[in-house]
């Protein structure tokens, strides 16, 4: 027995060193790579990551201070010419004038195998360049040429910035297979980062340290008095000549490598917030320097210091207290308003009316609040704060929210990246009203769908602070109203009513605002399987109220007549086909946004000569103590069927422990939804 266990580890630790020592370097594609036609583990996948390694070195100049190195290289097999656009790579840079950061491409190379030889095309100048995201962000796109199924690409970039407050971030995963994914990082001892590791791949962590130096040039004072033979004073006289000296100074590097082996494609699935939040990745804060000869600086360490320096920023704090600029415009709107919730809807929508979103997030101004409401145009944090400070000149205790918009994630620890938004709250003794004038259809506690991630931070006028729950709590109705009649063809004809509250009127008001209404029921026809006539729409600009469609319809699509039986499907286009959730497991909770209650009224009238010969039963469904609720109840009339279906889901956010439970209570909900009723002929 010991033998064989001392063999198993042997061949363990030949498996795994020959796996850990393989030299991952640019120029050395072989045969097998390009003649691989499938991934060996991931048949399915269309294009994979070979290898990526990524570094970060310090290096220190004289005149710029320490400077970090972030250099890439990488190589990608390309299956199918679905994973062509693996093929264009993006990188985004920072390039504001205060820390313009640079960034190199080399090595951008792609491989075929043609005739049995190896192929090599070099990327050309035309096939890099760079993009204007905004004012502050640029980024460098290449697209490698020559691109086939069976393509190997490579790479190389070197980007070098000042900012080395926030280290990139590195992915160790995906939306394709990685095979070998490397990071390393080499911090001098002076710096001091806050490391994260998240996701549910674990990478193997080395740390090591190393002797380092730099080479300073210091300018000194070209006089010296000797005192004694004790010492040497050096006289700092501004009519003394000076001249350099090179200095050596040596410090402490510590090292930490991670490397991870074959791993797998992270899969979008249904009700998934932001995959980053669950990707395998390192992110690393600074949380302290130690420079020589000078004082121990402290950044920000927790959610206190965090509100305390952003709102010492000028393009915050100064910013949110900046008054007489709107003062006699609100006074007007404000006119013949007297009760609280009249009021807080009058500023809100004299705010959304002043100030237009120019598409940029920030919790720090852009233009500034004065120069926003003059040019009638603002980022995010130029429209919130300034209707804070209309909210208070209107009697309200308004404060900023710090938010972490669902692309941004969650940040699990405190830093300055967590939040990347701003909304306004009214915090009363008992609630908080949350509100944000960004958007054209918000209102009272129906902030953006963007916004809408797990909590914010308060900061109130003292700079204390709190956490606030920014996911919905009352459901949004979506309530849909069929009366149709079935005739001896199987043809349908009926009427429908929609509507929606809440979220669900918010976000449909969004989708239709720049649509034609032509262009809007020709993709709902589609969709539905359906031919509608009679089209209209009502409230959509009465944000108070239920926005709502009605219309007439004809379909031939959903009946089926066998040996002289009709089969139909109650529910029509309104049926779940199949079960939304499709993995066996998952390890991220299922985010619906917010809690919502779907009802469905169906009046179903039948072909003369046609009796009810079967139809689906009444059934109740509940899943972990009303979380989420199923009711599909029938009655058969003289002339036909009701159907009444409610489905309703209590809470936003349902942990990842409880997915399997979720997904056999959908599993049933849609299997109900696709009974038939079966009519034969009397």
């Amino acid at each position: 027995m010991k033998v064989k266990s001392m063999l198993f580890i042997l061949i363990l630790w030949i498996i795994t060193t020959k796996a850990t020592a393989q030299n991952f370097e640019l120029g050395k594609v072989s045969v097998a790579e390009l003649q691989e036609k499938v991934h060996p583990k991931d048949t399915s996948a269309v294009v994979a990551i070979l290898f990526e390694k990524g570094t970060n070195n310090f290096v220190y100049d004289n005149t710029k201070g320490f400077r970090v190195v972030f250099n890439v290289k990488a190589r990608i097999k390309i299956y199918k010419k679905e994973g062509f656009d693996w093929a264009t790579k993006k990188i985004l840079y920072y390039a504001n004038k205060d820390y313009n950061e640079s960034i190199k491409v080399d090595n951008a190379v792609t491989y075929n195998l043609v005739g049995g030889k190896i192929e090599k095309v070099k990327l050309k100048s035309e096939g890099e360049f760079d993009e204007d995201i905004n004012k502050y962000w640029k980024q460098k796109k290449i697209t490698m040429p020559n691109i086939k199924e069976g393509s190997v690409i490579e790479f190389e970039y070197n980007l070098v910035t000042a900012r080395y407050a926030s280290l990139r971030d590195w992915y160790f995963q995906t939306t394709i297979p990685v095979n070998y994914s490397e990071y390393t990082n080499a911090v001098p001892e002076y710096f001091i980062y806050n490391s994260n590791l998240k996701g549910f791949v674990a990478p193997k962590v080395t740390k090591t340290v190393k002797s380092n130096y730099l080479n300073l040039s210091i300018k000194v004072q070209d006089n010296f008095l000797t005192q004694g033979g004790a010492g040497v004073q050096r006289s700092w006289s501004s009519s003394q000549a000076t001249k350099k000296v090179e200095e050596k100074v040596e410090f402490v590097e510590n090292v930490n490598n991670y490397i991870a082996l074959n791993v797998p494609a992270l899969r979008e699935e249904a009700y998934v917030n932001n995959i980053d939040n669950y990707t395998s990745s390192i992110s690393q804060e600074l949380t302290m320097t130690k420079f020589p000869n000078a004082q121990i600086k402290a950044y920000a360490t927790d959610w206190d210091d965090v509100v305390k320096t952003i709102y010492s920023l000028d393009d915050f704090g100064l910013e949110l207290n900046k008054t007489g600029y709107f003062e006699n415009d609100l006074a007007v709107a404000l006119q013949g308003k007297v009760a609280a919730q009249e009021r807080i809807e009058a500023v809100l929508h004299f705010a959304k009316s002043a100030v237009k979103w120019n598409g940029i997030y920030g919790y720090s101004c852009m233009n500034g609040v004065r120069s926003a409401y003059k040019d009638k145009t603002g980022n995010i944090a130029d429209i919130n704060l300034m209707l804070i400070a209309m909210l208070r000149n209107a009697g309200f205790n308004a404060e900023p929210v710090l938010v972490s918009t669902r692309s941004n994630g969650i940040s699990f620890y405190a830093n300055l990246n967590a939040y990347n938004y701003v909304v306004a709250a009214i915090e009363e003794v008992d609630k908080i009203i949350l509100l944000d004038a960004s958007d054209p259809f918000t209102a009272p506690n129906i902030l953006p769908f963007r916004a809408l991630n797990w909590n914010g931070r308060l900061i109130r006028k003292d700079i204390s602070s709190a956490s606030v729950n920014l996911m919905p709590t009352v459901p949004s109705g979506d309530t849909v109203l069929l009366n149709y009649a079935i005739n001896d063809q199987g043809e349908i004809t009926g009427q429908g009513r929609r509507q929606r509250t809440n979220y669900n009127a918010m976000l449909f008001r969004n989708e239709v605002k720049d649509s034609k209404e032509e262009s809007y029921l020709e993709k709902l026809e589609n969709n539905q399987r359906i031919d509608i006539k009679e089209y209209t729409r009502a409230n959509e600009g009465k944000l108070k109220e239920p926005v709502m469609e009605t219309f007439s319809f004809t379909s031939n699509q959903f009946t089926e007549i066998i040996g002289g039986e009709m089969y139909i499907n109650p529910l029509l286009y309104l049926a779940q086909k199949t079960n939304i959730f499709k993995q066996e497991s998952r390890a991220f909770p299922v985010d619906y946004g917010f809690p919502f209650i779907e009802k469905y009224y169906i009046s179903i009238q039948i072909p003369a000569g046609y009796k009810v010969e079967k139809f689906p039963e009444t059934s109740t469904m509940v899943f972990m103590e009303d979380l989420a609720v199923f009711n599909f109840v029938t009655n058969v009339t003289d002339s036909g069927l009701q159907v009444t279906v409610t489905h309703q889901i209590n809470e936003a956010i349902i942990p990842s422990e409880d997915y399997v439970n979720l997904k056999g209570f959908y599993q049933m909900m849609t299997d109900k939804q696709n009974e038939k009723i079966v009519l034969s002929k009397i």
